[in-house]
């Protein structure tokens, strides 16, 4: 088993997982977060600090179209092992649903993706 970053981070990024992560399998791109699959050690401390609710156990139904996308993005996605500020419209694109048609982005992310 494995944990995977679903279609609510997208655009919300909060970035509270990477914090308590012990293994640091996260990889960032420029609007969502990934989990390395092979590298989750399946401790599942990630799921309850997103605020998005957007981690889940890949035994749950909605997560499996998210754990092959998961795997692609993080072979070519930076690491990130340290929380940073989300977007400042984070909240904004919480609860949106839909999101991954219209605002998913293959694009890495990191400090110098985004100006920091």
């Amino acid at each position: 088993m494995t944990y995977v970053v679903t279609e609510a981070c997208i655009r919300c990024k909060y970035m509270d997982c990477v914090s308590v992560c012990p293994v640091d399998c996260f990889y960032e791109g420029a609007n969502m977060l990934v989990i390395k699959p092979d590298e989750c050690i399946d401790c599942g401390v990630c799921e309850p600090e997103c605020p998005a609710n957007a981690i889940l156990a890949d035994t749950v139904a909605e997560a499996a179209p998210w754990l092959a996308l998961n795997a692609e993005m993080a072979a070519i996605w930076p690491s990130i092992r340290e929380k940073r500020e989300p977007p400042p419209d984070a909240d904004t694109w919480k609860d949106v649903a839909g999101k991954r048609a219209l605002h998913f982005s293959r694009a890495p992310g990191g400090r110098e993706a985004q100006g920091r």
